[in-house]
Formats: C-alpha cells, sequence, structure tokens
C-alpha cells in the first residue's frame, strides 16, 4: 500500500508531538537554575506572569513552618522533593501536571533578611513554571492551598 505526502506528514507531526512531551517529561533538572530563592524582596505576595512568591516573617528558625509545608507538599499528588532538606532550611519540590507533566518548580525556605529589612527571618515560597510564558495562575492557586492546609483553613 503506498502512503502519500498527507500521510507522512501526519506521522511527522505525531512523532514531533511525541518527541516534545517526552522531553518536557524527562528534561533534566538542574539544581543550580531551580534550587533558590526568589529575587525580590519584601513581604507578602508577588504574581508574576510564569511565578509566585509569598512570603512573610517568622519566629525563632521558622523550622516547624518549613516542616509543616513540606509534609502537606510531600503529600500533594505529583509532587516530589527533587532537592535541599529541612535540615539546610531550604526544599524544591517538582510538581507535575496530570495530563501531560508538565513541571513547576517550588522552592520552600527560611531565609534571614538584609540588613536594610532589618535582618528578620522569613519563610518563602517561591512557586514557577518550568516551561511557557505563563502559568496561568496554578502556581498561585497551588501555594495558597497548601498555605490554606498548614494555617488550619
Amino acid at each position: 500500500m503506498k502512503r502519500g505526502p498527507a500521510a507522512m506528514m501526519i506521522w511527522a507531526g505525531i512523532g514531533a508531538g511525541v518527541a516534545v512531551l517526552g522531553y518536557v517529561r524527562f528534561a533534566p533538572f538542574d539544581p543550580d537554575r531551580w534550587h533558590r530563592r526568589a529575587g525580590h524582596s519584601g513581604m507578602g505576595e508577588l504574581q508574576g506572569r510564569q511565578s509566585y512568591v509569598w512570603r512573610a516573617p517568622v519566629e525563632n528558625t521558622g523550622a516547624g513552618l518549613l516542616k509543616a509545608m513540606a509534609n502537606v507538599m510531600e503529600a500533594t499528588p505529583r509532587t516530589q522533593a527533587v532537592a535541599g532538606s529541612l535540615k539546610a532550611g531550604q526544599m524544591t519540590f517538582v510538581s507535575r501536571s496530570l495530563v501531560f507533566g508538565l513541571p513547576d518548580y517550588t522552592t520552600i525556605g527560611v531565609y534571614r533578611g538584609s540588613v536594610e529589612e532589618g535582618g528578620q527571618s522569613y519563610f518563602e515560597i517561591f512557586g514557577r513554571a518550568r516551561f511557557g510564558r505563563s502559568d496561568f495562575g496554578i502556581n498561585a492557586k497551588r501555594i495558597k492551598g497548601w498555605r490554606a492546609v498548614v494555617q488550619g483553613g
């Protein structure tokens, strides 16, 4: 049976789609790029096109909040720790979408503020999309859900 150019184009398109989905699903994790805190200052929340950051001052070491958040995140389907530890005071998780397995990275940590900020320790959650130009608010929704569980509401 002879196949025409249209059939060849369809198979080429299917092959390209499978290759792209394979790359998205199995793209390497670069800790130097993803296992870090957000690059802005100030408390509260900041919504970006591909990211969401929430910061709040903490008393003492903030270790209890860090552990509680890590436990909630690890219990979330399709979310797993990929870098850091509670002992180090910073952890990065990958959360994958249900259908295509698109990865979003979320880093949590307790950090010491700058001298200009009064040296106050703060807890930070920094979620961002690995691919695309927008996360469509998914990281903000996910992080707000985690916060609600940890805060008991």
